[in-house]
């Protein structure tokens, strides 16, 4: 235990493989502007996520923003999401002149809570943006169901969710579009990096003019967008993870499978549900603390002692933040169960080359094995 143990690690190929997929680079001088590598990880990725489109981007935040942006929604219309989340998904809705109404999670897998959705519709509610947790799926068919009664779009934020399906179908596959994070913190990464997974072809121009200036040739210029682009070295990076990311996952899975092994079962200890018909990415392993017999900032405190770093996430709730405290649909009040989580849950160490023998280490700090107090 030399080393210090992080909540997570950056998978990586093999250096001479990335050497050799940026090769080419350093040949044609094309370091961005959607070259030959953006180019081929977006048909690569859509053909392995089964969607029709994919847009790159140069990171997670902005494609959401800009997906939400695609839906053209009024100006102060209101968006039903969740605080359990990190805050780029709340500053997405803000950032577009819209307003966040928080809706509480439920307890079993941390996703949106679709029993108390509707009761938060009103006549200023345009969409709903739902957040896939930990790699937990949201119930799509019951928020699809909301949506096709009320007439909302709906948006998700997939950051967690990359190479998840449900029913054996992609997670890049609900809604009106799928966001997901390829931040080097995620199962799949392209150092930076998101991408928008959707099926209206008149979104391909239209998030295209959104990351690129709006520029349509060297002298035309048609929309008013931004800068939000994949550079080459990012794209030549997932290239290579791709081809890894199955074993990498399954690496993952031997890492969930052995603390599931050491903790499942104590009492005050809580581990998320293990949900029906979905094959999971393994992305992070959080654990609720709930009257066991440390609480959750003394495990916390405890690791970090030993060198482990585990995490958090997510504390604080977004609807506490300083930012949003004059929103009137704020307060961690209006949502007992996420702030119930958001005080307790602690994300442990999960990465594919984690030793087996560290979260042996780690399970006997949490249990207090060889602790005298």
């Amino acid at each position: 235990m030399d080393n210090k143990i992080l909540v997570t690690r950056s998978s990586m190929p093999n250096f001479d493989e990335y050497v050799e997929e940026i090769r080419p680079i350093w040949e044609s001088h094309w370091l961005t502007n959607m070259g030959v590598k953006h180019k081929e990880l977006q048909a690569e990725l859509e053909k392995y996520l089964g969607v029709p489109h994919v847009a790159l981007y140069t990171n997670g935040h902005l494609a959401l923003e800009n997906a939400i942006a695609a839906l053209n929604l009024p100006e102060g219309g209101e968006i039903i999401t969740t605080p359990f989340t990190f805050a780029s998904t709340t500053h997405a809705i803000v950032r577009n002149g819209l307003v966040p109404v928080f809706c509480d999670v439920n307890e079993k897998d941390y996703t949106i809570d679709v029993t108390k959705i509707e009761s938060l519709i009103t006549d200023r509610t345009v969409a709903i943006v739902p957040v896939h947790v930990y790699g937990n799926l949201c119930d799509v068919e019951g928020i699809d169901r909301i949506a096709k009664k009320y007439g909302l779009k709906v948006i998700y934020d997939a950051a967690h969710a990359f190479a998840v399906k449900y029913k054996g179908m992609s997670s890049a596959c609900f809604g009106d579009a799928s966001m997901f994070s390829f931040h080097a913190t995620k199962v799949f990464n392209t150092i930076e990096g998101g991408a928008v997974c959707f099926k209206n072809d008149s979104w391909v121009q239209l998030l295209n003019d959104q990351k690129n200036f709006g520029i349509h040739g060297p002298e035309s210029v048609c929309f008013v967008g931004g800068n939000a682009k994949m550079n080459e070295f990012q794209a030549a990076m997932g290239i290579c993870n791709l081809r890894h990311l199955e074993a990498e996952i399954a690496k993952r899975k031997k890492v969930v499978e052995h603390y599931r092994e050491r903790l499942f079962g104590v009492e005050g200890i809580k581990l998320s549900a293990i949900q029906e018909n979905v094959e999971s990415n393994y992305a992070y392993f959080p654990v609720v603390f709930d009257g066991y017999k440390y609480t959750r900032n003394e495990i916390y405190e405890m690791l970090l002692e030993q060198g482990i770093t585990p995490r958090k996430y997510f504390y604080p709730l977004t609807n506490s933040f300083e930012c949003y405290r004059t929103y009137p649909t704020a307060g961690t009040e209006k949502t007992p169960v996420a702030q119930h989580l958001a005080l307790r849950v602690l994300t442990l160490p999960l990465y594919a080359d984690l030793a087996l023998e560290d979260v042996d280490h780690i399970c006997d700090i949490i249990l207090g094995k060889n602790r005298q107090d």
